[in-house]
């Protein structure tokens, strides 16, 4: 694991592997444990699930049982039945299907349940479309699981013995803890970590980072935990948020409804020419990138007694970081138009005055950007679970708000004054500043926020 000097995440080294790449992984995860516990390689990779693919754990687990039998650790893991239970060797015998009641010739397990071919295929198959990859014996009174080997004898559908296939390696990735799949819709490949820790893994295949832990988008300076809770609290309240929160507002002035269609949060109303900041509705004139409006007021609900009152002071707060949050989140999503739109003025530079290297901090300047939008969104989060008790509580806000209008004059720079090409030119030593700036100060947030969390000087008003 080693902190990236560009963007200041933990990066974990890792590999990416595609289908073919975890069949071997997991083949030869079971070939290991086959060495030393001879039994079928259908039982391994169930025991295997058991102890998330870790062979040493499940050795250890092995031989520190008291009976160090085989056949008894197998019964644990439901893999063979029970002692009391008839024990038969699941050859064929002759007989009456216990489900359909036709005689024929019947095919069982160790338990001593048995049933007709049909029937079989019909339970598995079922069972298979179903999403599982470890399937129990149809009896309803039995647990025992059906090793791998004697499922593949009753399938004879290509189809369902393709799916098996694909949910024994979903299962394979799931419970391994070194594994996690790309969350990159399409992409279809799994990274796997070569040491165990937290931080960001990035998908060779499409490029994508995102946190190993969860899964999830980069997402600091949230950990997975209050990641969840947050985002759970945000889901709960969803209605209340739809009704109180829309894509448009009101202009304070004129009352023309006002939709954001950029990533700064500076707005001019087109009917009125006012201007005013999105977040806080104040007159830009007197708000400008010098006030900053990221800290929650809570002088007006110092005197609530009620539970009404309360009520209400706990969703005026909650909405406070929740819209904030709601419009980082919404401000990456418009500023993909603006990539475009420095996209094309990168390739008209290149065609008239820049070599191409010389165009690169413009892209650079709106990656930066873009990062800069998710540890805001993300520290809201964070903001709304800290406690406000102390000097370093404080000190945090004051670093959100130095990022945040540092932000903003990026996004403006970068929306407004690039609009003319030949402009650009003598903007480049500007954009530059500005990015570095900015990156720094993000930098200094998640920074300051690790240590004070390490430290405990940073405190939450939720149990994680």
């Amino acid at each position: 694991m080693h902190l990236s000097s560009e963007d200041g995440y933990f990066e974990l080294e890792c590999e990416t592997m595609d289908e073919c790449d975890l069949i071997k992984s997991m083949e030869f995860a079971i070939q290991q444990l086959q060495d030393v516990i001879e039994i079928a390689p259908g039982m391994c990779r169930i025991l295997l699930n058991r102890y998330n693919w870790n062979v040493d754990k499940l050795l250890e687990n092995y031989y520190s049982s008291p009976e160090l039998d085989a056949e008894v650790f197998l019964r644990k893991a439901r893999l063979l039945p029970a002692e009391d239970m008839i024990v038969s060797d699941g050859g064929p015998l002759e007989g009456d299907c216990d489900i359909c009641l036709e005689a024929g010739q019947l095919d069982g397990l160790a338990c001593g349940h048995t049933a007709c071919s049909e029937c079989w295929k019909g339970y598995l198959n079922e069972k298979i479309r179903e999403g599982q990859s470890e399937i129990e014996c149809m009896a309803s009174d039995c647990d025992l699981l059906i090793d791998d080997q004697k499922i593949l004898l009753h399938i004879t559908d290509q189809r369902v013995v393709d799916l098996l296939r694909r949910q024994q390696i979903n299962s394979y990735v799931e419970h391994n803890s070194r594994l996690r799949w790309c969350p990159t819709q399409g992409c279809e490949k799994a990274v796997k970590i070569r040491e165990f820790g937290h931080g960001v893994v990035r998908c060779m295949a499409c490029k994508n980072r995102f946190c190993f832990g969860c899964g999830f988008e980069i997402h600091e300076p949230l950990d997975c935990e209050l990641l969840r809770i947050w985002l759970k609290k945000c889901k709960d309240d969803s209605e209340t948020q739809n009704w109180l929160i829309a894509n448009t507002k009101d202009c304070p002035k004129c009352g023309a409804a006002i939709e954001k269609n950029g990533g700064c949060n500076r707005m001019v109303c087109k009917k009125c020419n006012h201007e005013f900041c999105w977040s806080c509705m104040q007159k830009w004139d007197v708000h400008g990138y010098t006030i900053a409006c990221n800290k929650f007021d809570d002088s007006k609900d110092k005197d609530a007694t009620n539970g009404i009152q309360k009520s209400r002071a706990a969703l005026r707060r909650y909405l406070h970081y929740f819209n904030r949050f709601s419009n980082h989140r919404n401000s990456m999503r418009l500023e993909t138009k603006l990539k475009e739109a420095i996209e094309n003025k990168m390739v008209y530079l290149q065609q008239h005055s820049m070599s191409w290297i010389e165009v690169q901090f413009l892209e650079q300047a709106v990656e930066v950007l873009r990062e800069c939008r998710r540890t805001l969104m993300y520290s809201y989060g964070f903001a709304y679970y800290l406690t406000k008790e102390s000097n370093y509580s404080l000190m945090f806000e004051d670093n959100q708000s130095d990022l945040e209008m540092a932000t903003e004059q990026l996004s403006d720079i970068l929306e407004r004054k690039t609009e003319e090409e030949d402009k650009i030119i003598h903007l480049k030593q500007i954009i530059q500043d500005k990015m570095n700036y900015v990156n720094r100060r993000r930098l200094i947030i998640l920074e300051y926020c690790r240590n004070g969390v390490d430290s405990g000087e940073l405190e939450f008003n939720v149990q994680i």
